[in-house]
Order: C-alpha cells, then structure tokens, then sequence
C-alpha cells in the first residue's frame, strides 16, 4: 500500500537524481512511497540514471518522454501514473526542502484540506540566497498570479506542494499544462477554489546543474496567465501564432520596403523576398514559443523544420504573393495595401498547414 508518490519533473539533472532519493529516504522514514522521475528525454541521460538506482531501489519509478515537452505536463503525466492518494510535486535541484515532506502529509490528514503547499513568503520562509533582482522578478510574477490564485495564498509561484490525488486527477481535463507553474493551472483550474494550507520553507541554492529559467520561461509564465484568463475564448496557441504573425507582417513590410522603394526591384521579386523573410522569422520564433512543448531542436531538425514549414506553407505564400500581385496591377500604387491583404490571405492556412505538418508530429 502506498502512502505517497513524489513526482519529480527533470531535464539535465542526472547529478541530482541518487542525492534526491537519498534525501527522500532520509525524509520519509518508513512511510510508504515512491518517487516518480518524468524525464523529458535529457540529453545528460537522467533517466538512465534513475533507471539504474530503480534497479536497486523499487521505489524509484521512471517516465522518459519522447518529444513531448514541458514542466507542466511532465507533472500531469507523473500525478496520473500514481495509485498513491497523496502526490507531491519537488524540483530534482534540490532546492525544495524535502524535509517538509511528513508536514505536509499531516495536514493533509485534514479532510477539509485539498493542497499543502511549500511557502517562500508565509511566516518562517524564505528565498534563500537570492540577489535583489530575482527577488523583485519572483514579487512581480507573484502579484500577477495572486489574481488567479486563492485569496489569501502568499506563494501562489509555488512548485513545490502536495495534493490529494484524487482531486488532481478530477482536474487534469481543465488543465493548460503551460508554463512551468503547474500550482497555479491547477490552483486556478477548478469549479471551486482548493482549500489549501501553506508550510514554510527555505528555498535552497542549487548545486549541480544549471538553471532552466530564462527569458522564453518568463515569457511562457506570462503566456500561462493568459491561458487562465482568456484560454476559453480564444486558444492561446492561436493567440501565440497570430501575434508572432503580426511581428512578421512588419518584418514583411520591412523588407518589401527595403526592397521594393529603396532598391527599386520589380513588385513581384520584393514580395517573393519579404514573403521568404517573414517565413523564416516566423518559423524560428514559434518554434521558441508558440510551439515550445514540441519545438525543434538541433540543426537537422531545425533544417528540417524550417523545409517544412515552408513546404505546408506554399499554398499560403502563393495565395499571398498572387493576390498582393493582382491587386497591385489592378491599382497601381498602392503597394502597402496589396502587400498587406496578400499577407492577410495566406495566414489562415499557415496556421491550419503548420500545426498539422511542422510541429503536429509532436502531440
């Protein structure tokens, strides 16, 4: 019988995974448990060191994703794969205290509690060695995610916490799985809010390996927000996709400028160019964002990538340069407005052809 499962979402983190489980050990005492490794098929070959410590240790589970991506979603996977009642969520840097762990479990004896969550913020936590900048970079992204959040939570940013796994598993149908704050989706996820409780703690410095925060995570949490508040109404996929469109129909622009008025090139070869240029911008920043949880990596498949999104494409780009063409004939002079509606036309199908094509393979 299982008391509680640990999911541990990990990438790159082969160094921490026998430290991990030691600690656990040390942790748990003679409760019953097991630990859950969700590997987004490191390149370090994390998951076959947790494979070889599964050997000795039957505690230790591994989940090894191929081509799927994404903190949120190795965490759904990993709360799902459990018949334990109870599930927690820890980082596999080591920066969680899993010494909170038994606390956790306590109040969760609770029936009227759903969640107990580790808390930087509440009374008797901290954030550890933080410099001044990730300081107020955490306070900002929390004071968004307090709008989402339960009143009254002070760590909404959370990602360690333990939640019943029943009550996990009822939501998994509401969940985004974007971003990396998977508290939050499941926080904000509900037809009711999660009667939480929140345990301090002191956020640890890391040790080995390197962080995985960076400017496209910040981005992907600001994405996730979004998702929460307007997701229903028009998909953030979508969203994603037609707002990187807008920033290449300026790089189009651009370049139909350069082109077209600086240089004097004939219409039809200044859009051609513009067409590929937007293209290739366009590619390369889905691929980053739009399409994170399945992007392309290394330079055969980002070469690959690319190939193919301009093949799925073509239908678009011909609808594009052929109607920007005819209407410039047809009014003579206005080259911005042809160029415009021409682009207009081909970004329908560049959505539909490239979800499919280019990075459909991923789902």
């Amino acid at each position: 019988m299982l008391d509680l499962a640990v999911v541990v979402p990990v990438f790159n983190e082969r160094a921490n995974v026998a430290l991990l489980v030691a600690a656990l050990d040390a942790a748990l005492g003679d409760r019953r448990w097991e630990a859950i490794f969700v590997d987004d098929d490191s390149p370090d070959g994390t998951a076959d060191a947790a494979r070889d410590l599964a050997r000795r240790d039957p505690r230790v589970r591994v989940i090894q994703r191929i081509g799927r991506r994404g903190l949120s979603t190795a965490c759904i996977e990993g709360m799902c794969a459990t018949a334990a009642p109870l599930v927690a969520v820890i980082d596999g840097d080591l920066q969680h205290d899993e010494a909170l762990l038994p606390a956790m479990m306590a109040a969760l004896d609770d029936p009227a509690v759903d969640v107990a969550v580790g808390s930087r913020f509440v009374a008797g936590g901290s954030t550890g060695a933080w410099d001044r900048d990730r300081v107020a970079k955490s306070a900002l992204a929390t004071r968004l995610a307090r709008h989402a959040a339960p009143k009254g939570m002070t760590d909404p940013m959370s990602g360690f916490f333990m939640i019943r796994t029943a009550v996990v598993r009822a939501l998994v149908p509401r969940l985004g799985g974007i971003g990396f704050k998977i508290l939050l989706d499941i926080l904000s996820a509900g037809p009711r809010p999660l009667r939480f409780v929140e345990l301090p703690y002191t956020f640890r410095t890391r040790t080995a390996g390197e962080s995985k925060l960076d400017h496209v995570v910040a981005m992907e949490y600001l994405i996730a927000l979004y998702d929460r508040r307007f997701g229903r109404i028009v998909p953030v996929r979508f969203a994603m996709f037609s707002a990187i469109g807008a920033l290449g129909t300026g790089v189009h622009m651009a370049v139909l400028s350069l082109a077209f008025v600086l240089l004097g090139w004939p219409f039809v070869a200044a859009q051609v160019l513009a067409t590929v240029a937007a293209m290739t911008f366009n590619f390369f920043l889905n691929n980053t964002l739009t399409y994170r949880d399945r992007r392309l990596r290394g330079g055969r498949a980002l070469l690959d990538g690319w190939v193919s999104f301009a093949l799925v494409c073509s239908v678009g780009a011909v609808a594009n340069v052929g109607v920007a063409a005819f209407l410039h004939d047809v009014r003579q002079g206005a080259w911005a407005a042809s160029a415009l509606l021409g682009v207009l036309v081909g970004a329908v199908w560049n959505y539909a052809l490239s979800s499919r094509f280019t990075w459909g393979r991923y789902r």
